[in-house]
């Protein structure tokens, strides 16, 4: 079983930075894809970035280039470093496991199987 537990949320002004965290408690050392996730009030859950069990990172293009993806494999944290950040990153985040070394579809929620509780971040112009 894996718990994770998201945290590094807030609010900040248009262009600032945050970095964000999942602590994964688990007795496994398995290294599976993870990913970073984010749903806007109103809007359907949207996977951001992903990476996989050789810590290759994935994009989705509204966050390439402001956004990295990596995790300290050792410590089981998943961290998403955010820069340049807009009012349209506001949203609840979550980062998710999948319970496979591999997957196809990296983006899509159906994917993963553990999720954290998510961590709100709020970006002010």
């Amino acid at each position: 079983d894996v718990q994770l537990v998201e945290s590094g949320g807030g609010s900040v002004q248009a262009g600032e930075s945050l970095t964000l965290s999942c602590a994964a408690y688990t007795s496994s050392s398995a290294r599976h894809h993870m990913a970073w996730f984010r749903q806007a009030s109103g809007k359907e859950r949207e996977g951001i970035a992903a990476i996989d069990s050789a810590d290759n990172p994935q994009y989705v293009d509204s966050v390439k280039g402001r956004f990295t993806i990596s995790r300290d494999n050792a410590k089981k944290i998943l961290y998403l470093q955010m820069n340049s950040l807009e009012p349209e990153d506001t949203a609840m985040y979550y980062c998710a496991a999948a319970n496979v070394p591999y997957i196809l579809t990296p983006m899509l929620p159906d994917t993963y199987y553990y999720w954290g509780h998510g961590t709100q971040v709020t970006v002010s112009s």
